[in-house]
């Protein structure tokens, strides 16, 4: 059984960044992905968040049963005596392994420039961090990342953020998406292919070798501006639907 393919003509452009511009990907009108047993969920009813989410970069709350995430971490320049500082967006993890999965959550831009979904490997010292892939939504735009090798990798006791990579794999959808509105996102991980749908319309997708690595062992979520909103997350173990 083949997905019927949904032409980008009329609807989406897509902008790619690899230095040799492949034709603009076409999203798949169906889903890729068959849900398999439910491996997290979390409805931030609960005061405090659970033992299971860590902090990674500063900072994320529970407000009125949701997550709020706040960047706090601003480009700063090295003034009396002190380092520079390299501003980085507020980030949350969660150790869920999967190799194949989908992701869905109920999101609120607020104030927030973007909020992203990524997985990453932390044994793997290929990738900056051991970043894999990852979706950034904006008021404007949904992108899809291959991070996987393209990062630079991290040298042993390496602190801080590394220069931009060159040749980063990454496609840019356009959307409109209102920020003081409630929206659910879903993103679609099997093979070495990424769908993602915003209320339930296919809006990005990307296919490329680092998807495919076997091995996601932490999933991410991140705020970057103030005052982004998460809720209702879900991620399931899945398997590519044929």
């Amino acid at each position: 059984m083949h997905t019927r393919l949904l032409p980008l003509a009329c609807l989406l452009t897509a902008t790619t960044f690899a230095a040799d511009a492949p034709k603009l990907p076409t999203i798949p009108e169906g889903p890729i992905a068959k849900k398999k047993e439910l491996l997290f969920s979390d409805d931030f009813e609960k005061p405090e968040m659970g033992s299971a989410w860590k902090i990674v970069v500063p900072t994320f709350s529970i407000e009125k049963g949701t997550l709020k995430g706040t960047q706090m971490r601003f480009d700063t320049p090295e003034a009396d005596g002190k380092p520079a500082v390299k501003g980085h967006q507020a980030v949350i993890g969660n150790d869920i392994p999967t190799k194949d999965s989908v992701i869905e959550f109920r999101f609120k831009l607020g104030g927030a420039q973007s909020v992203t979904a990524e997985y990453d490997d932390r044994k793997f010292n290929g990738s900056h961090y051991g970043h894999l892939c990852m979706a950034r939504i904006s008021a404007k735009s949904v992108i899809l990342t291959d991070q996987k090798g393209l990062a630079v990798a991290r040298p042993e006791g390496a602190t801080g953020e590394p220069p931009p990579p060159e040749g980063r794999k990454s496609v840019t959808f356009p959307v409109t998406i209102d920020a003081e509105t409630w929206h659910t996102f879903m993103l679609e991980t099997v093979g070495d292919a990424m769908r993602a749908s915003v209320d339930g319309k296919a809006v990005a997708y990307l296919q490329s070798p680092g998807i495919a690595h076997p091995t996601k062992s932490k999933v991410e979520f991140g705020c970057m501006g103030k005052d982004g909103f998460f809720d209702d997350l879900k991620i399931w173990n899945a398997e590519p639907l044929k």
